[in-house]
């Protein structure tokens, strides 16, 4: 069966989407299935899968609303090496169409119910607002990857996002948890990072990934050709380490 995972953090501009489009070829990459779901209105883990936002017939939004199955809305990207279930800004509208529809918030958990034996991973980039499609992610995840950069103001949106999942816990959904933080654009270089880091560590302690992703040009250039550092440029400092984040994933999910 999948394992599904939220990349969530309630702090704008940390990095989820490039989290979320790199594990997802990272693990493609090691021989997993994997399957993107973007649950963001603005596309960019679409876009960024080498995924034309614009062309597709059927999105995540066709799926809450129940007018297509996963399988059928599903596209896959050849360049990348998994299965991408796009959105578009057709998906702002599904924020409103679902405020008084029944189990709103588990349209997407009965949704995947379908698809578990066709995938290892079930990746789900949400968007950085408690909205009801973050809510829909929460809702279907086994587990949380918290991708964060090592300053001081992401510990107070750590602080927010960790008493939401608590919330999503005990109403919603038994099985949620912190699966793991991601410290992502790291710069050893800083002595706030480092401290920050350490901090981590010492109050996560193993919730916190061995794997860091340094600070890296190439990744940053990539989602302007459309594809995840990974693919982009393999060689790259960055795309190497969500490689090496990926196999930390398997063997973590492993252990479990």
């Amino acid at each position: 069966m999948a394992k599904i995972f939220c990349i969530a953090n309630q702090k704008g501009g940390v990095g989820k989407t490039t989290t979320t489009v790199n594990l997802a070829a990272g693990l493609a990459k090691v021989g997993q299935r994997v399957l993107m779901i973007d649950l963001d209105p603005q596309g960019n883990a679409t876009m960024g899968s080498g995924v034309d936002k614009r062309k597709l017939e059927l999105t995540v939004y066709d799926v809450l609303l129940e007018s297509a199955s996963v399988l059928e809305a599903k596209v896959h990207s050849e360049k990348c090496g998994y299965d991408v279930l796009g959105a578009n800004r057709e998906l702002a509208g599904a924020e409103v169409e679902l405020v008084d529809v029944e189990r709103r918030e588990k349209r997407l958990k009965l949704a995947l119910a379908d698809v578990g034996e066709h995938y290892d991973f079930v990746l789900i980039d949400c968007p950085p607002s408690l909205s009801m499609l973050t809510l829909n992610g929460l809702c279907c995840a086994h587990g949380v990857i918290v991708p964060m950069q090592c300053e001081y103001f992401a510990l107070e949106g750590l602080t927010d996002l960790v008493n939401t999942i608590k919330q999503v816990h005990a109403n919603l959904n038994k099985d949620l948890a912190i699966i793991g933080l991601l410290r992502v654009m790291f710069d050893p270089r800083i002595t706030l990072q480092q401290q920050v880091s350490d901090q981590l560590k010492e109050h996560f302690g193993d919730k916190v990934f061995n794997t860091v992703i340094p600070r890296n040009v190439r990744l940053a250039e990539a989602p302007s050709y459309g594809l995840p550092g990974v693919v982009f440029d393999p060689a790259s400092k960055g795309a190497q380490a969500f490689v090496t984040f990926a196999e930390e994933m398997v063997q973590r999910i492993k252990a479990m």
